[in-house]
This record gives C-alpha cells, sequence and structure tokens, in this order.
C-alpha cells in the first residue's frame, strides 16, 4: 500500500501535525518483553501484529504520523542473529508495511486523515545496543559511516515511506553520513538529534549542528527528539532559526532512567501546554519519544487543535 496522502511537506507548510509517542513503551504495555539488542525490530519477525496494534493505538489517539519499529533495525544487527541479508532487507520493508496496515486500519474505523509512516533509521550506536547512541563518536569516519548507513536506508526507501526517520542522531558528523546516504533515494527525510542542554550528545554546539541540514534539499524538517522537554523548549526556536525549515520535536516524558534499580524515576515533565509554545517558535512534526503514551499525543493533539 502506498500513501496517496498528500507530500508530508506539503502538509507541514500547512501547519502543525501530529506525531505517535513511545513505540516502545506501547509495546511493553501490551506485555512484550523489548530487552534485546534489536528491541522492538525482533518483533518485526516474531510477532509483526503486535507492532501493528502499537501503532493504531497511536494513530486512535491522534497521531497523523507512525514512526515504524526499525530504529535498531539493521543488517549487520539481524546477521548476529542468523537472519542473512535477504531477510533482513524484508524485515526492513515489512516494518513500513506494518505503519500502513495500521493507518489503514485506522481509516477504516473512522480514523480522518491523511495517516503518514516515518521509516525510522536510528544512529550507529543503536546497532551496537551499547549506549553508545547517546554518546557519539565512535571512531569511524564519516565516509564509513554514510557506508553503514546506506543499505538500510535504501531497503527503507525501497517500501516508499513518506519520510525517513533520521532520528535520536547523537553527533553532527554522523548527520553528515546521514544525509549523504539519504542523496538520491527519492523519499524525502527529517534529521533529529538526541541533546543535552544546548549541544548534540556528542558536544557540538546545536546551532552548528542544525546548520548541517540548512542546505539539504532532501530534508523537510530539522529538530530534536529523546530529550527533556526543556532542552526541546530551548532548541526549537533555534532550529527554525538556523535552518529555515520546519522544526521536529519529539522529547522523552522528563523521568529518568535508573540503571541500577532497572526503573524510571522522577517527575514527567511533559505536557500538553507546552506544544502551543513550540508551534509558535517553528515547529510543525510535533510528538513524543520514550515514556510518552497515547494519552499525552490525545492531549497534545487536542492542544494543537487536532
Amino acid at each position: 500500500m502506498v500513501s496517496t496522502s498528500p507530500p508530508l511537506a506539503d502538509a507541514l507548510a500547512a501547519g502543525p501535525v501530529v506525531l505517535d509517542g513511545g513505540l516502545s513503551n506501547q509495546l511493553e504495555a501490551d506485555g512484550h518483553d523489548l530487552g534485546d539488542a534489536l528491541w522492538s525490530a525482533r518483533l518485526l519477525a516474531e510477532e509483526p501484529e503486535a507492532v501493528v496494534r502499537a501503532h493504531l493505538a497511536y494513530y486512535e489517539a491522534g497521531a497523523q504520523v507512525a514512526i515504524t519499529s526499525s530504529y535498531q533495525a539493521t543488517f549487520e544487527g539481524f546477521a548476529r542473529r542468523g537472519i542473512g541479508e535477504e531477510r533482513a532487507a524484508e524485515l526492513l520493508g515489512r516494518s513500513v508495511e506494518l505503519a500502513r496496515e495500521a493507518a489503514r486500519r485506522a481509516s477504516a474505523g473512522g480514523v480522518a486523515g491523511p495517516l503518514y509512516v516515518a521509516a525510522s533509521a536510528g544512529p550507529y550506536g543503536a546497532m551496537l545496543a551499547d549506549g553508545s547512541e547517546y554518546r557519539g563518536r565512535y571512531g569511524l569516519s564519516v565516509d564509513e559511516l554514510e557506508r553503514f548507513h546506506r543499505p538500510r536506508l535504501e531497503a527503507l526507501a525501497a517500501a516508499r515511506p513518506d519520510v525517513l526517520a533520521l532520528e535520536t542522531v547523537p553527533d553532527a558528523e554522523e548527520a553528515r553520513a546521514l544525509l549523504r546516504a539519504v542523496r538520491g533515494l527519492g523519499v524525502p527525510a527529517y534529521l533529529s538529534y538526541s541533546v543535552a542542554g544546548d549541544r548534540t550528545r556528542a558536544g557540538q554546539p546545536l546551532a552548528e549542528a542544525f546548520a548541517v541540514a540548512a542546505g539539504a534539499d532532501e530534508v523537510i524538517a530539522v529538530g530534536v527528539n529523546c530529550c527533556a522537554p526543556d532542552d526541546a523548549d530551548r532548541a526549537v526556536p533555534l532550529a527554525a532559526r538556523v535552518t529555515g525549515k520546519p522544526v521536529v520535536v519529539y522529547p522523552n516524558s522528563g523521568e529518568s532512567w535508573d540503571a541500577g534499580a532497572r526503573a524510571w524515576c522522577g517527575e514527567a515533565a511533559f505536557r500538553a501546554d507546552r506544544v502551543a509554545a513550540w508551534a509558535a517558535d517553528g515547529a510543525r512534526l510535533i510528538g513524543g519519544c520514550c515514556r510518552v503514551g497515547p494519552d499525552a499525543i490525545t492531549a497534545l493533539a487536542a492542544g494543537l487543535g487536532r
């Protein structure tokens, strides 16, 4: 099923569009154990219907864009599980097909469209599954990172998503590699950094990191995700000013992970009343990341008048 909706870039030009929330927390709420190096990508082969249900929950909650379960899906990661290249490419394409199926069911159930699919491509560190996705600086060159990302992006693009989600990128150098890797694929992309304060996780000033995408014709939005809501408040106007592009923003709940206790702690700071300010500052693709569930997306959509 190929989308027949107006291009996402046109929708962003017309006003804010609602992204979904954290796919992993929705899958876990449905009883699925994601304690695996492949994370939610494991379910692409083992329980694809679970992925459809999770996407559907967000469409029904008011999301207009679903981000696929391919964040941690790579040829290298699948190979470690004995999954060959051809099957891995099929699973990457399936991630888009499952989100499309959820959109079809949502539409059949009365959810107003258009509904879009963003094919997730996480950073190199997500494949390593060792936390380095939040540090960047893997000791690889831009050329090496481009060679890593290109085959996966080709497989995702072949499934014809509405946009490629280059997300949770910790390092401006990896962003350069990703932007080179998406050239010529025929699918637009958005670039979203993981940040701490006013810097990327690798330590570069955000203004410099955002500038990497300013002249990239393939990129329809630039911004941040998987960060604290307070960091999003500061990043949105900066991204808009530096790039002149629509801004994408989907922070975490604001809680923090206690690795020792293996539990989330602290207060949630993600509130629907923040979104009007983000939209006023240039945000056009707005949702939530870790620990932001369907109820929060419903409130967010209402705050945007959706």
